[in-house]
């Protein structure tokens, strides 16, 4: 039977998007080291708020996470639908 060594389990990443076109706002950042992973990403709602989830994963506490949330929800304004009489031309044939 051959031994293999495994690889000690580290690494870090983030990235972020800021997309003026389709208002697609979100960023990640995540680290591990060993059995213990950390993280936190954060997304702009579409009613203009804020939210954010940090969180931690390890074998002895499981996966744990906090969100919160920040900033004034934006609703767009309700326009009224108003109905409209349409004339009606009689045409009609013989």
């Amino acid at each position: 039977m051959s031994w293999v060594e495994k690889a000690y389990p580290k690494y870090h990443f983030n990235y972020g998007v800021k997309d003026g076109h389709t208002g697609d706002i979100k960023e990640q950042s995540e680290e591990r080291d060993g059995d213990v992973v950390k993280g936190e990403y954060s997304l702009v709602e579409p009613d203009g708020t804020v939210r954010k989830v940090e969180y931690t994963a390890d074998d002895h506490n499981g996966f744990n996470a906090v969100v919160s949330k920040s900033g004034h929800a934006v609703h767009p304004a309700q326009h009224a639908k108003i109905a409209v009489p349409i004339e009606s031309h009689g045409y009609y044939h013989h």
